[in-house]
């Protein structure tokens, strides 16, 4: 049986679950998201707790078991206490700046890049080299997070770039740092 599968699921107060057949609706102070239900796992709210079971042992329902359970249990995180990732700007002259629904960002191009800030992403931007992204949807935050920081991925030459706070990016050496070390 599934590790993850087997954790029920605590359902703090002020978060309102409703089951169905295809869909699990969770809504909560933070807003409403709705999670798929794969076929053969159903949910069931026993008191203050969500308890994910499987209708069969087939290998196909073993690996939705802990997945369903997973996306239901960041669905209530992300109502009550949503999810952001950082994101730091590192070179010269590389800033970013939050315009209406859009992120401007000079990266050194020739032109600045623009991002729209999709629906239910609250994007902020400190010190022109620091970017939170929030929501309450993980999956929409990492994907966001992610699509900003390939629009300059980190150099592992110069080091320049966006990262991901806490990332750390291995240094390689030059072609002139190889050649110095073969004489």
């Amino acid at each position: 049986m599934s590790r993850v599968g087997r954790k029920p699921i605590a359902v703090p107060a002020g978060v309102k679950v409703s089951v169905s057949e295809a869909v699990l609706e969770i809504q909560g102070p933070k807003g409403k998201l709705q999670t798929p239900v794969p076929p053969g796992i159903r949910f069931s709210l026993d008191g203050s707790q969500l308890v994910c079971q499987r209708t069969g042992d087939e290998r196909r329902l073993r690996a939705f078991h802990g997945l369903a359970r997973a996306l239901a249990h960041n669905a209530i995180r992300g109502v009550t206490e949503g999810f952001s990732k950082d994101l730091d700007i590192v070179g010269v002259g590389y800033r970013a700046q939050v315009e209406g629904n859009k992120v401007v960002l000079s990266l050194g191009f020739s032109h600045p890049v623009e991002y729209p800030i999709p629906e239910g992403i609250k994007i902020a931007v400190d010190k022109q080299t620091r970017v939170t992204i929030s929501g309450i949807d993980r999956q929409k935050v990492g994907q966001v997070a992610a699509e900003i920081r390939s629009l300059r991925r980190p150099d592992p030459y110069k080091q320049k770039g966006i990262r991901y706070v806490g990332e750390v990016i291995k240094k390689k050496a030059g072609k002139a740092a190889a050649a110095t070390g073969a004489k």
